[in-house]
């Protein structure tokens, strides 16, 4: 579904507190890949998923406490409930996101059924964390002669670098990142891109030339992947350091 701007959140181990708390998977899913995404769907990026509490979702409990205890220990995440999630549909009505009604929205638009899945630790498809640079956005805009919103790379962070070139994050690959006052992130590898980035996040149209363009310019990359070394909680914002 679409993404939600918060002002803050804990990036553990596992990857942004709240990120993907949530799937759909298809019942039966083939192996491998059972995720219902818009790759099946496309108009799925239309349906817009609000926390009721963004900070209870995106914050432990008691975490300025827990950083100040010896390196390695993991922060208490809240209660399930914490998590809930309002959905606002693309036909203008507004559902929980555990009722039967929103499944079957869901399942009537994908033609099968969907299980939902929780976990208070991310379920994300590859790496914990992706990162991508606004500049990049704005190069591929001009290579392509066409609009590109970043929201169409789906990333956790967005970058504006110091340097503010298309494509910078692709040199930090093996590179050692800070943000804000603790969060450490080791830059592991170029993002590998999928059908996702030829959907428009606000019409669920799509434009084949937008893969096909990086697939041939940018060896099928756009953002980088990253993981994390030391936890810590990052707001919109923060400096972003090369250590």
């Amino acid at each position: 579904m679409a993404g939600e701007d918060v002002a803050q959140a804990f990036v553990g181990f596992v990857g942004l507190m709240g990120d993907r708390a949530f799937a759909f998977v298809r019942t039966p899913g083939p192996k491998g890949f059972p995720w219902h995404t818009g790759r099946e769907q496309e108009d799925l990026v239309l349906f817009r998923p609000h926390f009721r509490e963004a900070e209870a979702a995106t914050l432990p409990l008691d975490i300025e406490k827990t950083f100040k205890m010896a390196p390695g220990v993991n922060p208490i995440f809240p209660a399930e409930d914490a998590f809930e999630i309002d959905v606002a549909t693309p036909d203008g009505r507004t559902l929980p996101l555990r009722s039967a009604e929103l499944k079957a929205v869901i399942e009537r638009r994908a033609g099968y059924a969907v299980t939902l899945r929780f976990s208070e630790r991310s379920l994300y498809d590859c790496r914990p964390v992706s990162l991508f640079g606004n500049a990049t956005a704005r190069g591929l805009e001009d290579e392509l002669a066409m609009p590109i919103d970043r929201r169409r790379f789906r990333a956790n962070l967005y970058a504006n670098w110091a340097e503010d070139r298309p494509y910078r994050e692709d040199e930090l690959v093996g590179r050692t990142l800070q943000i804000g006052e603790r969060l450490r992130l080791a830059v592991l590898e170029r993002d590998p891109r999928c059908k996702m980035i030829t959907i428009d996040p606000e019409t669920g149209q799509t434009e084949p030339r937008v893969l096909l363009h990086v697939a041939k310019a940018h060896d099928g990359m756009a953002g980088v992947y990253a993981a994390v070394l030391v936890e810590g909680v990052v707001g919109q914002g923060d400096p972003i350091h090369l250590i």
